[in-house]
């Protein structure tokens, strides 16, 4: 099992910033990629940002793309969301994702809001 805390969240107004972080604990032995989803009210869960193990490879949703960057560490087992030029658009809750040997898991989320 793959526990995982996001940390960052909170309320900041349009244009601001947030880093949000994720640490991994438990069995994280040859865990691989890691992103962030995030979930709005009456809307399906959508990627924001992946990253594989290296790091040399990521991929963001159109939407986020020149203002969000993905990054991980893996000598301290986290990965983080910097989050630039906020819009209210990207109001929503935002999971930390990892995927380990095929299984998914999900961190417990956290509430960004983006409002004036």
């Amino acid at each position: 099992q793959v526990q995982l805390v996001e940390s960052g969240g909170g309320l900041v107004q349009p244009g601001g910033s947030l880093r949000l972080s994720c640490a991994a604990s438990g069995s994280i032995f040859r865990l691989n990629t890691m992103g962030w989803y995030r979930q709005a009210p009456g809307k399906q869960r959508e990627l924001v940002a992946v990253i594989t193990f290296s790091g040399g490879v990521t991929n963001y949703a159109d939407s986020v793309k020149g203002r969000f960057t993905i990054s991980r560490d893996n000598a301290k087992n986290t990965v983080s969301l910097q989050m630039n030029s906020l819009k209210p658009e990207d109001t929503a809750v935002y999971f930390c994702h990892a995927l380990r040997m095929g299984a998914r898991y999900w961190g417990q989320g956290t509430q960004v809001t983006v409002s004036s």
